[in-house]
This record gives C-alpha cells, sequence and structure tokens, in this order.
C-alpha cells in the first residue's frame, strides 16, 4: 500500500468510526418515537377501516398506506427536503423559521405569516411533548394485560409510576443511564424486524401491499374509509419532526445512515409482518403487536417496549427543553431557569418550569383517556399541524434561498403539502373524541407566547418614551466622577438607560467608566466568538458594548465581557458594578393592550427570571433600581 493510499485509509478509519457513534447515539435520541409506533399505528389503522374481523382489501390497504407514507413523508420529505435546510447546521421548526425569515425578497405580509407559523409549530410543539410519553408508554405497559387479564388493573398504575419517575429523573439529568439509549435501540429494532420477518415467512402474501394500487384502491371503493384511516395511518410517521430537529446534535449523514439502514427496515418488517398476522388470523387484529411475539417471549416484549417508549419520551422531554431554550433566547418567552444537567454535553438541559408543567400535563391526560386506542384520537392533531408547517417554511426556503423556479417548488411542497393536509383533514374528524385537548394546550400556549410578544413590544414602547436621548445626555453628562466601572444592561444603546438616569438622580455621580451593555441573541445557532463583541467608544469615559449570541447558546454576560481586553477594554465582573433596571407594571386607564391581556402579561413579567440570575452576572455586584411603568 503506498503512502497516499495509507494516509488515506488511516483518515477514513476516525470518520467511520465518529459516524458508527453518532449513529448509534441517533437511534437511541432521534428514533424512539417514531420507532415505537409499531405498538398501535397497524391496529388502530386497520380498526379504522371498520368492520369487527377485517378483510384482506382493509389489511393490504392499510399496510400501503403505512409504507407508502413512511418512504414520502419521513424518508423523502424530512430526509432528502428538508434535512438540507439547516440553519448553520440545527433543525427545528424554530430553526426553520429564523432560516426562512432571513431570505431575502420577502414581504412584510410573508415574513407575519412565517412569523404566526413559528409561533404555531411552537405550541403545537409543546401538545405533542406531553401527548407522546403518555401514548407511548401506555400501549407498551398495555402488553401485561393480553397474557393475563388479572394484569390488565395494574396497565393503570403501572404507567403512571414510570412516567412520574421519569419526569423526577429530569432534574438529576440522563448523562448516565443515556449512554445506554442507543444500545437498547439496536436490541429494539432487531427485535422488531426479527417478530416482523418470522410472520411475513409465514404468509409473505401480505408483500403485495407495496404496490401502491392497494391503498388508492382503498379510496376509490372505500373513499370515506380511506379517509378516516388516514388520521390512523399517521401515526406511523410521529416523530418524524425529530429527524429534523436534532439534526445539530448528531449531524445529518448519522441521522440519515440511522434511518435508511436501521430504523426503516426494522418498521417495515414489523409493519408487514403485524399486516400478515392480520391476513392469516383476523382476529388478531386487536393485539396486532403483540400477537408477533411468541409465548415464550411474550413479558421480554413488553419489558423492551416499556424501555422503548421511556426511551422516546426522554427524547421528546429534552426536545421541548431544547425548543424552550430557543423561544426563551430569541424572546418569545419569558426568561426561566435552564440547567445544565452534564458537564460535557451542551444540550443536556433542564428547564423546572417546563418539566412540572410537562409532568402534570401527560399525568392529566393518563388519568383522563385511560388507554392508547382513546389517546390514539387526540395524536395525529399536533402532529400534522407541524408537518404542514414544515412543509410551508421549507418551500419559502428553497425558493428564496435555493433559487428553486417557481413551478418546481410548487410541484414538489405543493404535492408533500397536499399529502399533510390529506392527514391533518382526517384527524380534524377526531376533535370531538379526544382531538380537542392538543387544540386546546396548543392554543392555551399561542396565547401565552403571542401576549408575550405583543406586550414586551409596548412594554419596550413605553420605557422608551421616557427615556433621554444618549447623545443629549452625554453633552450634559456631570462632570464629577467616582473611581470604578458601572455596566448598565439596557435594550438598546442609543438612549439613555433608565437605571443610569435613577442612579444619577440618587447618588448625583457617576462613575470614572461607564459601559452601556445591549444584548442581542440573532436567529442562528452560535455566533462566532469573532462576532461575539462590538465596541464603540463614545468619550468622557462612556463605551458601548454589543453582546451578541446565538439561540442555542446560554448568555454568559461576565465571561462575554472578558472578550473586551481584546480590544483594550479591559472589564473584570467581580471589581464592575452592574446596575439593572426592574421595572412594576400597572394597567393604565386606556392601556394599549385589551385588560385580560395587560393582566396576562404582568404576571408572565413578574414570574421571569430575574436578569442577574439569567445573565449570570455575580450576585454581589448587582444594583437594582426599581420604577413604575404604566401599560
Amino acid at each position: 500500500m503506498s503512502s497516499s493510499a495509507l494516509a488515506t485509509h488511516t483518515d477514513k478509519a476516525p470518520s467511520f468510526r465518529r459516524d458508527a457513534a453518532l449513529t448509534l447515539g441517533a437511534l437511541g435520541v432521534v428514533f424512539g418515537d417514531i420507532g415505537t409506533s409499531p405498538l398501535y399505528a397497524v391496529k388502530l389503522s386497520i380498526a379504522a377501516e371498520g368492520g369487527a374481523l377485517p378483510g384482506a382489501p382493509a389489511v393490504l390497504g392499510a399496510l400501503s398506506l403505512i409504507f407508502w407514507s413512511l418512504l414520502i413523508v419521513v424518508t423523502v420529505k424530512y430526509v432528502v427536503f428538508i434535512m438540507r435546510a439547516d440553519n448553520n447546521g440545527e433543525g427545528g421548526v424554530m430553526a426553520l423559521a429564523a432560516l426562512a425569515h432571513r431570505s431575502t425578497g420577502l414581504s412584510r405580509r410573508l415574513k407575519t405569516i412565517i412569523a404566526v407559523a413559528s409561533l404555531a409549530g411552537l405550541a403545537l410543539f409543546y401538545g405533542d411533548g406531553m401527548l407522546t410519553p403518555a401514548i407511548s408508554v401506555l400501549s407498551a405497559v398495555e402488553g401485561l394485560g393480553v397474557e393475563s387479564k388479572s394484569l390488565a388493573e395494574l396497565v393503570l398504575p403501572i404507567t403512571l409510576v414510570i412516567l412520574i419517575g421519569l419526569f423526577l429523573l429530569q432534574r438529576s439529568g440522563t448523562e448516565r443511564i443515556g449512554k445506554l439509549f442507543g444500545p437498547v435501540m439496536v436490541v429494539w429494532f432487531v427485535t422488531l424486524a426479527w417478530l416482523g420477518l418470522t410472520a411475513i415467512l409465514r404468509n409473505p402474501a401480505i408483500l403485495k401491499a407495496v404496490n401502491p394500487w392497494y391503498g388508492i384502491d382503498l379510496f376509490v371503493t372505500e373513499p370515506w374509509v380511506a379517509f378516516v384511516a388516514l388520521g390512523s395511518v399517521v401515526l406511523a410517521v410521529t416523530g418524524c419532526e425529530a429527524l429534523y430537529a436534532d439534526m445539530g446534535h448528531f449531524g445529518r449523514r448519522p441521522i440519515r445512515y440511522a434511518w435508511l439502514f436501521v430504523t426503516l427496515p426494522a418498521l417495515l418488517l414489523n409493519y408487514f409482518g403485524q399486516g400478515a398476522l392480520v391476513l392469516s388470523d383476523p382476529r388478531q387484529a386487536g393485539n396486532s403487536f403483540y400477537g408477533l411475539a411468541p409465548h415464550w417471549a411474550h413479558y421480554f416484549v413488553v419489558l423492551l417496549a416499556t424501555f422503548a417508549t421511556i426511551i422516546a419520551s426522554q427524547a421528546v422531554i429534552s426536545g421541548v427543553f431544547s425548543i424552550t431554550r430557543q423561544a426563551v433566547q430569541l424572546g418569545q418567552l419569558p426568561r426561566m431557569e435552564i440547567r445544565h444537567t452534564s458537564a460535557t454535553e451542551q444540550g443536556q438541559i433542564y428547564v423546572p418550569r417546563i418539566n412540572a408543567m410537562l409532568a402534570v400535563g401527560v399525568v392529566l391526560i393518563v388519568l383522563i383517556f385511560r388507554s392508547s386506542d382513546a389517546l390514539a384520537a387526540a395524536y395525529g392533531i399536533a402532529v400534522t399541524g407541524v408537518m404542514v408547517i414544515s412543509t410551508f417554511l421549507v418551500g419559502v426556503v428553497a425558493m428564496r434561498q435555493w433559487h428553486w423556479r417557481r413551478p418546481v417548488v410548487f410541484a414538489v411542497f405543493g404535492m408533500l403539502g397536499l399529502i399533510d393536509l390529506a392527514f391533518l383533514s382526517s384527524n380534524t374528524l377526531k376533535v370531538i373524541e379526544g382531538g380537542w385537548l392538543p387544540l386546546a394546550m396548543a392554543a392555551m400556549v399561542f396565547i401565552l407566547i403571542d401576549t408575550w410578544r405583543v406586550g414586551r413590544r409596548v412594554h419596550m414602547d413605553h420605557l422608551r418614551d421616557g427615556t433621554l436621548p444618549l447623545e443629549l445626555f452625554l453633552s450634559r453628562a456631570p462632570a464629577e466622577r467616582v473611581a470604578g466601572t458601572a455596566i448598565f444592561l439596557a435594550a438598546r444603546t442609543d438612549v439613555t438607560p433608565g437605571p443610569m438616569l435613577h442612579s444619577l438622580k440618587h447618588y448625583h455621580v457617576l462613575h470614572e467608566r461607564v459601559v452601556l451593555t445591549s444584548i442581542a441573541v440573532e436567529d442562528i445557532p452560535f455566533v462566532p466568538i469573532k462576532r461575539r463583541v462590538e465596541i464603540n467608544k463614545l468619550g468622557k469615559g462612556f463605551f458601548e458594548v454589543k453582546l451578541r449570541f446565538g439561540f442555542f447558546e446560554f448568555p454568559d454576560v461576565p465571561k462575554a465581557l472578558e472578550l473586551c481586553r481584546q480590544y483594550g477594554l479591559a472589564l473584570d465582573a467581580d471589581t464592575s458594578t452592574f446596575f439593572l433596571g426592574r421595572e412594576t407594571l400597572v394597567a393604565g386607564e386606556h392601556p394599549d393592550m385589551k385588560s385580560w391581556r395587560v393582566a396576562l402579561y404582568t404576571w408572565l413579567a413578574s414570574n421571569a427570571l430575574s436578569p442577574a440570575r439569567f445573565f449570570q452576572l455575580p450576585p454581589g455586584r448587582v444594583v437594582e433600581l426599581g420604577t413604575q411603568i404604566t401599560i
């Protein structure tokens, strides 16, 4: 072997090992949700097509719809197209909306639509975050009642114990057990493939469902039945958003490898195996998944399914934490406490308020619906809503940033959008049965987010109206100074910060160095260090410092201010004094918002995490000056 060939071989070896490790990690985090769909997707799809004992057309039609949904929605739409639309390597509906919003040539109306779509996607994601743990764990534990009716009464208590324990675990993090997620999911997918393959070999006639005609024929002969069935078929693609959302953690290539070579083959084998079982024995339609397992392996499969659903639930919870951090950074949610739970993994965080909200919501959902079959009626709307939003946003990116021709964009994403809308329309039929739940949750979250967004704008307008232009203040700045450095955090640096005016009013002096610091969160995941700090010397000992962070970063202000030394401004957080404003909000006689919105925004603002803690300022170096603002 030549030296150049040896070097190439040596370079490829670490790359292969790295991709293999990332692929294993992706199997444990990304594919938990979609990987546990076989627990309920087939039996509900066949049941949705009517009849106590489904015939061959119903079984073949359902399997055909599931097969082509996995290929078109997940493989073509997400793996091929949407994963190309990365925001500096990051994915998810928030990152995609930020990427689309950055496109050039957008009208104001289209930018508004994109902003509203991102808020709606965020709201629906929270609904999905509550529903996924509930239906996943419940459907796995229900396997106990298949072999023994006496154990059926324990399904609900065991489910609640598992879910409550999972949420209690979030406080200490999942770094240690997280290393087991990948191997456990590999065992799960191998088991799925084995169970399905043995059933297919016994009745290979099910493979005819690969022919799309069986799905089309269902729409031709029984259009209403087929339309209703779509509401259950979509359960086979739940979790596809995770492929895109977790792209920043694992990379595009490992996720694609994990899907194409492990997850997709295992899912298809299991789905077709369930179809083969029902085709042979229609009485197994209500137990198509656990019916595949031989008697001696039943409880092993139940235990493995429970572990797999716990992993799927953990992935969804972590995803909700991650998107909450993005929303807080982008100003779409109030500041709240966000803790790191790992010293090495930046993505492992814990958000106490959101964890408590999810825990209460999931427990109530389980107590209300009590079975996975009943809960399935509520599950599809949140998922299909996010799918429609993602298709719209990636269409904007394709036209404005990839520079695809308009007819191509409409042909490709128009077709994908019609499929998404068909799934969404079918799920609207379930609103009365339980679909109201995710809609109600999404509506509440949307109202909170929109109220915060509108209220924050009104708040800042009133704050700005009572300030003095900075240029005018500098021309009248008092000559008397005291030793030291004062750092004022302000939303804008072209006006005089309120805390500085209040400080001057009370103390009648200024520090010899005054640093006006503004913090901006850009619509990219990470801001390069070289762009973190921008300094302008204003004269008379005044400096303007602009700090930039990405929406995946924690705004550590003291650490960022240390970078000022490179530009000739030496700042020491431990010897400087940070001045912050603490506003008390009161409703005016003629408020700019409706009274209920004023009350809601005031409550949100009063419960927001203090700037000192959020920006990680040294506690002993912070001075807060209060003021009252009428909104």
